[in-house]
């Protein structure tokens, strides 16, 4: 089998667009209010958009998507036809070359290997305006699974894990939330750079 840059999302994108739900959409809506207006918004792995973007959009955000799959990333630009996006994975997208308010990733870390979800803080970071925020799902403990949907190896960092991870980062975990459906999410802020 050939390297699929979609990490498997591409061959179940129907399916996703199908059962994603509702999910997670309040605890965005909540975050986005620490976003100046206007605000620049990465959705890293898009989706659709929907419920994730919407919600950022509907919070009156600049909204830019990533995803790794062209059949849910049309799925965003006919959503979204004014919104900037790329069909990449995220641990090589050029859009960590611009400046963001915030970023969120949601259903997106735990599916990526260790060291990517390492690399992908640091870029985050990188991409962030001081005090910008980042918001991501993964477990509160470290485990490992198999995705029900991709059958992709999952691995969640846990809770020291995330927060060291973001410290080293440059960036502070500040909240955690879980939603109804009973998905953890961590909740970062850029802290500003020492001079001296």
């Amino acid at each position: 089998m050939g390297h699929d840059p979609s990490a498997g999302w591409e061959a179940v994108a129907d399916r996703f667009m199908a059962v994603r739900s509702d999910v997670g959409a309040d605890i965005v809506r909540r975050w986005a209010r620490h976003l100046p207006p206007g605000g620049a918004v990465v959705d890293i792995g898009c989706g659709s958009g929907a419920p994730i973007a919407q919600a950022l959009v509907n919070a009156g955000l600049t909204v830019a998507g990533i995803d790794p799959s062209p059949t849910l990333l049309a799925a965003f630009h006919a959503r979204f036809p004014d919104a900037a996006a790329a069909c990449e994975p995220a641990e090589t997208s050029r859009f960590f070359g611009r400046r963001f308010d915030g970023a969120v990733a949601i259903s997106l870390f735990f599916l990526l290997p260790e060291d990517t979800q390492l690399t992908l803080i640091h870029r985050v970071a990188a991409a962030l305006n001081p005090a910008g925020r980042f918001l991501f799902t993964a477990p509160r403990e470290a485990c490992e699974w198999e995705d029900r949907l991709t059958g992709r190896r999952s691995v969640s960092l846990g809770m020291a894990g995330y927060e060291a991870a973001l410290g080293g980062a440059g960036m502070r975990l500040v909240g955690s939330h879980r939603d109804a459906g009973g998905n953890h999410y961590f909740d970062a802020v850029a802290m500003p750079a020492v001079s001296g």
